[in-house]
């Protein structure tokens, strides 16, 4: 298999689960808000965001380190995964520790404590399945990962319809993270006991053996991974915090808040999707051809775009039925919040293009100084636009801090020889805004009919503007004949 139609199939298999795993995810996140209402649902999301941010410290970049490495080099698979088991069982310990100490300083009721305890022991769970998916990513593997989010889905959403059964409170709800991360990381067990049965991973948890000469050099390289990771979790996650800390009673504002927001955080797997795909490939391409990394970066910031802003346009002009059909007239005031995460939702997609470009091209340093900026940016943000703006002073933070960090990738991208500031490039920018344009004119003309027919209708008509205008290219058309029989480098 040549590595376009890898590409494909990885991608076509990531694709799938995401769609199955977003399905079941509308279905148990728009049961949870509606059942725990605007107040049981911000405590559920601020349990989320507070362990999210203090969850950071328990991989420090090792997951990406590990993809990338080992997609170089096969045969380190095995030493990546001895070491790193044992590495991450101090860091989660330590982790744990951190936030039951924060959780009690802040002085946060006994309910939202026990939440927060319940879900910071999924993340505990989470952080070593995280670790097999790193393996299957490496090997290229990402149907076992694609799998194992079904999975996980499929068990959120049964026992969200069993604890509504039955009548189960807010720290139930909790638990369910907990179970379902238990179970998940068996299944990852039990896959590579099962598939992965080759030299490189014949993996025994009672055969670790640990090179102590390893740890120092793998955690010094992993940390510029690792503080990405930590500045992005951050910005993600600080302006609920944030919310909860400087607005009196926030519970509900936090909900209202976070049910925009599940949706943008949904959406965002669409990218994120095919940028795991392609982060092993870019890395190897970096090692063996120039000119294959650069064919893949512009083809995917062009397909990142023409997906992007049709679910941003769209998202925009029908944020109140969507709101209403998913949440329910309780959630009225996530509409605004909606309108206005959507764009996140665009520079975020283009961002993680930008930002695997860089890890892959050893400029994971470089990464690492953008998003602390970006990371200083949101917390200022923030602090100056929520006590007077609330969550819609959030919203607007997160966009910003969004543009700024790509702005920054993009120049110093163009700097080094990636440079996407041709005519052909923006003759293809101009193709799909006219596209979106259209498709904004078809939905307000239509915008009665019913929700699910107007979204399709107005998809088709977008993608066949672009058509007729000659967005696709020979280059388009190569790819698309490679995935069947040529490669990527002829």
């Amino acid at each position: 298999m040549n590595t376009v139609q890898r590409i494909a199939k990885n991608t076509a298999v990531l694709l799938a689960a995401t769609i199955i795993s977003r399905v079941l995810g509308f279905f148990y996140v728009l049961y949870t808000a509606r059942y725990l209402g605007a107040e049981g649902f911000g405590i559920l999301s601020f349990a989320l965001a507070f362990t999210g941010i203090f969850g950071v410290f328990t991989d420090l970049g090792l997951g990406s380190l590990t993809v990338r490495e080992v997609a170089r080099d096969k045969s380190l698979a095995v030493k990546y995964l001895d070491n790193i088991t044992v590495i991450k069982i101090i860091l989660v310990t330590f982790t744990f520790g951190l936030i039951a100490l924060a959780i009690n300083v802040l002085g946060y009721p006994e309910q939202t404590i026990k939440v927060v305890y319940l879900i910071a022991l999924s993340v505990v769970f989470n952080e070593f399945a995280m670790m097999f998916y790193s393996i299957f990513q490496a090997f290229e593997k990402m149907e076992y990962q694609s799998l194992g989010q079904i999975l996980s889905s499929a068990l959120m959403f049964s026992g969200v319809i069993l604890a509504i059964k039955y009548n189960f409170t807010i720290v139930v709800f909790a638990s369910l993270y907990l179970i379902i991360s238990v179970i998940i990381l068996g299944y990852n067990i039990v896959v590579l006991r099962w598939k992965f049965s080759n030299p490189f991973l014949a993996w025994s948890p009672r055969n670790i053996k640990i090179d102590w000469s390893f740890w120092s050099p793998t955690i010094k390289e992993a940390l510029p991974f690792g503080l990405s990771g930590i500045f992005i979790t951050i910005y993600y996650h600080i302006d609920t915090v944030m919310l909860s800390l400087m607005i009196p009673n926030a519970n509900e504002i936090v909900g209202w808040y976070n049910a925009a927001y599940k949706i943008v955080f949904v959406l965002m797997s669409i990218p994120h999707m095919y940028v795991i795909v392609i982060f092993p490939i870019m890395s190897r391409f970096f090692k063996t051809s120039e000119k294959s990394l650069k064919f893949i970066f512009a083809r995917s910031i062009r397909y990142i775009l023409l997906i992007s802003i049709l679910i941003v346009v769209g998202i925009t002009l029908l944020s109140d039925r969507i709101i209403l059909l998913v949440f329910g007239s309780d959630y009225i005031p996530s509409i605004i919040a909606l309108q206005i995460l959507v764009w996140s939702f665009l520079f975020a997609a283009i961002g993680g293009v930008f930002g695997y470009l860089l890890n892959s091209i050893n400029r994971q340093a470089t990464l690492t100084k953008i998003v602390g900026c970006g990371m200083a940016l949101n917390l200022v943000l923030n602090a100056l636009l929520i006590p007077n703006y609330s969550y819609i002073g959030a919203s607007i933070a997160t966009d910003l801090t969004r543009f700024f960090v790509i702005l920054i990738e993009f120049i110093i991208l163009s700097k080094i020889g990636f440079n996407l500031q041709n005519s052909m490039f923006f003759a293809v920018v101009l193709k799909i805004i006219a596209s979106s344009l259209i498709m904004a004119g078809f939905i307000e003309y239509f915008r009665n009919i019913n929700l699910l027919l107007l979204i399709i209708l107005s998809a088709f008509l977008y993608f066949i503007a672009f058509y007729l205008m000659g967005g696709l290219d020979k280059g388009d058309i190569s790819l698309v004949r490679r995935l069947l029989h040529g490669r990527i480098e002829s």
